[in-house]
């Protein structure tokens, strides 16, 4: 198989079932756990590039990430900064900024779409990291569940389940690291 052919996997969590695809060793989608395969294949493939439509179902693809987001699922505080490499080729260099920042939010934690706008050098682009965080093609590698807005409340989330997936997430990371959730929060 040629290695710009994206191939993926779908599995099993505590969730449901999670979806992810690569090319080489560079992740270029996930998708978070849906209800079924077929849905989660169908999230999974939509976040794909274009060229992508030929992409090929591996079942035993990168099972040390299969095994590392099924912990995750179970409550483990699994670190996803640095590894696996996510293909941010078709980012902008703010784009590519703001989706550095947003890896380094630990477990647990949250930063607000200004807090991503000062790291990446454009503390007046609060709403193009929204934009940016909407189109994420890596939930949960790229942490956007972790991105909120200042004044506590939990802002959108495009992913599968939509806000009650980002809140659940959070809960689960907070419970997990023993962090209670902050005052003033409306999530």
């Amino acid at each position: 198989m040629d290695p710009a052919t994206p191939r993926y996997a779908i599995f099993r969590t505590r969730w449901g079932h999670f979806g992810f695809a690569c090319r080489a060793e560079s992740i270029c989608a996930t998708s978070l756990p849906a209800p079924t395969r077929t849905a989660a294949r169908e999230a999974l493939l939509a976040n794909l590039p274009a060229d992508a439509a030929e992409a090929r179902s591996q079942k035993e693809l990168r099972l040390d990430l299969q095994r590392r987001i099924i912990a995750y699922f179970e409550g483990e505080n699994v670190d996803f900064s640095t590894d696996p490499a996510v293909d941010l080729s078709h980012y902008s260099p703010f784009g590519q900024a703001i989706m550095a920042s947003c890896r380094q939010i630990s477990f647990g934690q949250t930063r607000t779409y200004g807090e991503l706008a000062r790291q990446a050098g454009r503390p007046a682009a609060a709403r193009a990291v929204g934009g940016t965080m909407a189109r994420n093609p890596f939930p949960l590698l790229v942490p956007c569940h972790r991105v909120v807005r200042t004044a506590g409340g939990l802002g959108g989330f495009s992913a599968i389940g939509g806000t009650a997936t980002k809140r659940r997430m959070l809960l689960h990371e907070q419970a997990a690291v023993g962090i209670p959730m902050p005052p003033g929060h409306a999530w």
